[in-house]
């Protein structure tokens, strides 16, 4: 072609060529990056997942050197308001539970701020146990304030003890975080109760019961927010705040605190009835068929199982039906008492009594120990302490479950396992304790309040505090990228995959 006949590209089709050449050069240095990330990450042939209860990161991590502690709130978040919106001039007493009435041990009047339990005046110790919080699902949010996080004491039925954290370094679990990583931006996926954040830990989802009783159901105002009783008082330096029904939201959704369909279960076997399953006339959740974490993994043939302390016991009185029951929600001392609304699994009819998904999957507290000291546990460890491990305000301490964790962690890393294994310690939710960071924007279901999080591993990166933003879903999003499955829908774009706690060398 004659040089006369030449006719050159237009300025923009030069840089649009450009930026594109350079979009699939970047595109393929990803894609390359995500590969060798993903073969590095096949040397983790063991995930093990230890899930505690009821505290936020600030209650036992708040003082964590290098990580974002109590030190790094702002004012509005530590003072906390009143209903009307009004800074409260001092904390609220510690209400004694059930009660309006101050708890003795405990100053009459705290400064308006986070304090320390195991300080004076007070000097709680660690293996003392605080009386429960509040923690459901309305109340969180509303604690929340848009992130503002100023409301956790007004809200609370336990008053100032929301505000209440510990210096954690004196913990078995501490050490565990100075020497591995420790996730200073992991957020519970749902807010409110445990009920709620187990099923988030195992298929990202919120449980239906589309018939429920109506004295379960939710009544909001015009702005979403829980209507409070009649006799709730005015202010919170009166009394506690009491609230209307707030088990069931108005469409239908299950939030805190329902039933099992299957034993054991907080209801027993109807008189004459099959003694598997839960009273029907009693309203347990029906049978969920969301898909779970369990399933994608068994559709790929990779091997799991959710352990649980006092499983076999827990089943074999609920079958009894025995009154009243010792070991689901006994009270007694030495009982362990197992809390059925802790086992997610068990809500789902795939894994519902005489199914084979069932006896494959659902296993007790001593199979997990058995198994990891023959280092045959499977691909996928879900764990679950019992009630009087699992560091639950109202029944369990901290230190008696912070120590049987940190154990189970160094049987671990004894056991022929440790070279191929990945341990996950976090918490299912905050349990009504504040914390100053506010959560990222999520759905109507959460993020919820930030909680402790530890990888641990040999090769999870040494003494280092991991910034990455992640919730109780990057667990899910963990455990399919390793194992190459088929993503749950309910698992959020923006939280990370727990990738960045670790380094593999080269």
């Amino acid at each position: 072609m004659p040089l006369s006949q030449f006719k050159p590209w237009p300025l923009a089709c030069i840089i649009s060529t450009l930026l594109a050449c350079c979009g699939c050069s970047s595109g393929a240095q990803q894609a390359k990056r995500e590969s060798a990330e993903d073969d590095a990450l096949s040397r983790i042939e063991h995930i093990v997942v230890i899930y505690a209860e009821n505290r936020s990161f600030d209650n036992l991590y708040g003082l964590f050197p290098g990580a974002n502690g109590i030190a790094n709130a702002g004012e509005e978040a530590k003072r906390q308001i009143d209903h009307d919106g009004s800074v409260l001039p001092y904390l609220p007493p510690v209400w004694l539970s059930g009660e309006a009435k101050p708890d003795p041990a405990f100053p009459a009047r705290i400064s308006n701020g986070p304090f320390r339990l195991d300080a004076p005046p007070i000097g709680m110790a660690l293996s003392q146990k605080t009386r429960d919080l509040v923690h459901a699902f309305y109340q969180n949010q509303e604690q929340i304030n848009g992130g503002k996080m100023n409301r956790f004491a007004a809200v609370s039925d336990a008053g100032g003890l929301s505000m209440g954290y510990y210096d954690g370094s004196k913990l078995p679990l501490w050490e565990v975080a100075r020497e591995f990583t420790l996730a200073d931006n992991f957020f519970m996926g749902a807010f409110g109760g445990s009920f709620l954040n187990h099923f988030w830990l195992v298929c990202a989802c919120t449980p239906v019961f589309p018939d429920a009783p109506p004295d379960r159901v939710a009544r909001l105002d015009a702005s979403g927010r829980l209507l409070r009783a009649h006799d709730s008082p005015p202010g919170a330096l009166l009394g506690p705040a009491k609230y209307t029904a707030s088990r069931i939201t108005p469409d239908g959704y299950a939030v805190l605190n329902e039933q099992p369909p299957y034993q054991p279960s907080g209801i027993p076997p109807a008189a004459g009835g099959d003694r598997r399953v839960a009273d029907p006339s009693k309203h347990p959740l029906p049978p969920q068929s969301f898909k779970t974490i369990g399933d994608t993994l068994s559709a790929k043939g990779v091997t799991w199982a959710w352990y649980a302390g006092a499983w076999n016991a827990a089943v074999e009185e609920g079958t009894r039906g025995v009154q009243p029951r010792k070991v689901i929600y006994g009270k007694g001392e030495g009982s362990p008492n197992f809390q059925a609304h802790h086992q997610p699994f068990n809500y789902f009819a795939r894994y519902a009594p005489g199914t084979p998904e069932r006896a494959g999957h659902l296993k007790d507290g001593a199979d997990f120990l058995a198994a990891i000291e023959a280092g045959s546990l499977p691909q996928v460890s879900f764990y679950k302490p019992q009630g009087r491990l699992n560091e639950h305000p109202g029944y369990a301490d901290v230190l008696s479950g912070d120590a049987h964790i940190a154990e189970l962690v160094r049987k671990i890393q004894a056991s022929p396992l440790w070279t191929s294994t990945a341990v996950i310690v976090t918490y299912d939710e905050n349990g009504g304790f504040w914390d100053h960071v506010a959560p990222p924007k999520g759905d109507r279901w959460g993020p919820g309040v930030r909680i402790p999080a530890i990888v641990v591993s040999p090769f999870a990166k040494r003494g280092q505090i991991d910034h990455t933003l992640y919730d109780t879903t990057s667990i899910i999003k963990f455990i399919t990228r390793r194992f190459g499955l088929e993503p749950l829908p309910g698992v959020r774009p923006n939280a990370g995959d727990l990738s960045n706690a670790f380094d593999f060398g080269s």
